[in-house]
């Protein structure tokens, strides 16, 4: 059964300040402002407030949209979207609909041009709370995330599969880094309303997905789902449905409006925007190299495998991490720690590289060791997983807890003969053929000497102590 999927994607921006008024951007905020605290009139919606344009958001949307390979509109303009719900006091949101800013851009997934039916900017609404949760007792109003700067991101329904809206949604959020328009480490969110379509079944919204796996989650739960009525013969009608993350199932929400009624009218209280060609050309030259590019880069410059070299450019920190620590350490050794063990443990602890407390000294120091062969690869892992969980450089980390090789040959000598002595029917399994007693003596020898020696080197000696 055929599916078509389209995602509008909305990405906080990484503004110190609202879109229409000057007041704080909590995205920003280490911890969470107490409700209703970063507010003013026109973020309350006032009569007789007016909106003020913040010309960093088009600065920022122009990045976008170039980015995406989009055509930038010479003109566009805001618009006022009415609705009647409580996390839009005025009755009413600012953004765009008749001209966006631009339109007519592709991402490409494995091979396959994801095409984008516009970018435009416009505020969002306030955060509703759900006490008891969604269906709950009774719900409460937060303003202060209405007028936080959003750029919202539509492609055309292009996807065939839960998979790729994920891998699309991956790749949109590295863009957005790149940019420095979306910070993952701060308080900004990204959130989709999927739009899923069965063949034989009518078009369902499920909105505010937060997070690239969960509409991989959502989607599939929707499929399922349709795939159901449809097979009962029963209908499936143009709805809005919102995806609860607790129970991993969309609730129906309400009948899906059409534009039409939103009744959008040009927003009167506003200029219009004009994108000046030098404008234009200024942001273009301010592109960073973006993810695509540089992983070509490492791939022909670095030699990196495909995989390694996706893993590592798929984080700009990771990035800029292995092209610093690469000029001091061979950059394919390099490449395989950062996107293996480093990687490994930033994800096991729930950390970016940047705000994992690690230094890029410490981790080309840890890098020259295990090249100079002072340090056993056991070890050098090790090493890794402490200096991220107890934030303390490798000098510090090695002599509290004893991870330096040990060089005497005659005490690794020692410690070999002790295991031998003391495993006995292991040296006469071996002896029999069975590698399994061998791999056991390696294990007993690294577990006595924490790891200090190099399992080759351990290997060897046995063999040559067991003739």
């Amino acid at each position: 059964m055929k599916v078509k999927i389209g995602l509008e994607t909305h990405v906080q921006l990484n503004m110190q300040s609202k879109i229409f008024c000057g007041c704080r951007n909590p995205v920003n905020l280490k911890k969470e402002p107490k409700p209703n605290t970063l507010v003013c009139d026109t973020c309350l919606g006032f009569p007789g407030s007016k909106p003020v344009f913040n010309e960093r958001v088009k600065d920022m949307a122009l990045k976008i949209a170039l980015a995406l390979k989009c055509k930038v509109a010479e003109d566009t303009f805001f618009s006022r979207k009415t609705y009647f719900y409580p996390d839009m006091s005025k009755n009413f949101q600012i953004t765009q609909y008749e001209v966006p800013l631009a339109s007519e851009g592709s991402v490409e997934i494995e091979g396959r041009n994801i095409g984008i039916r516009r970018v435009h900017m416009e505020e969002d609404p306030a955060k509703l709370v759900h006490i008891g949760g969604i269906g709950g007792k009774y719900v409460l109003v937060d303003y202060n995330r209405s007028g936080i700067p959003l750029v919202e991101i539509v492609t055309e329904p292009d996807f065939e599969s839960p998979r790729e809206a994920r891998l699309y949604l991956q790749k949109l959020v590295t863009v957005m880094e790149y940019l420095g328009v979306y910070d993952s480490a701060s308080r900004a969110v990204i959130k989709s309303d999927a739009n899923i379509s069965l063949q034989g079944g009518a078009r369902i919204e499920v909105k505010n997905i937060t997070g690239t796996k969960e509409v991989e989650q959502a989607l599939n739960y929707e499929i399922v789902r349709q795939k159901n009525l449809l097979s009962r013969g029963d209908s499936v009608s143009r709805a809005t449905r919102i995806w609860n993350p607790d129970t991993g199932v969309t609730v129906d929400m309400r009948s899906k409006e059409e534009e039409e009624e939103y009744g959008y009218i040009f927003e009167p209280e506003l200029p219009v925007i004009t994108v000046r060609k030098e404008e234009l050309m200024n942001a273009e030259k301010s592109l960073p190299e973006l993810p695509d590019k540089k992983l070509g880069r490492f791939m022909k410059e670095y030699g990196l495998p495909r995989t390694v070299a996706e893993s590592i450019t798929s984080d700009i920190d990771l990035a800029k991490l292995f092209e610093d620590v690469s000029k001091r350490v061979s950059p394919k050794m390099a490449g395989n720690w950062i996107a293996g063990y480093l990687k490994k443990t930033l994800n096991w602890n729930g950390l970016k590289f940047r705000n994992s407390g690690l230094k890029t000294e410490w981790v080309a120091q840890l890098l020259r060791m295990f090249e100079a062969g002072k340090i056993t690869d056991r070890n050098a892992e090790l090493a890794m997983r402490k200096m991220v969980e107890e934030k303390a450089p490798l000098s510090k980390i090695i002599n509290k807890h004893g991870l330096g090789k040990l060089k005497d040959k005659s005490k690794i000598r020692q410690v070999v003969d002790r295991v031998l002595e003391g495993n006995k029917l292991a040296v006469k399994d071996y002896k029999k053929g069975e590698q399994k007693a061998l791999h056991f003596l390696v294990g007993e020898v690294m577990k006595e000497t924490k790891g200090q020696v190099d399992a080759n080197e351990v290997r060897k000696l046995i063999l040559d102590m067991v003739k």
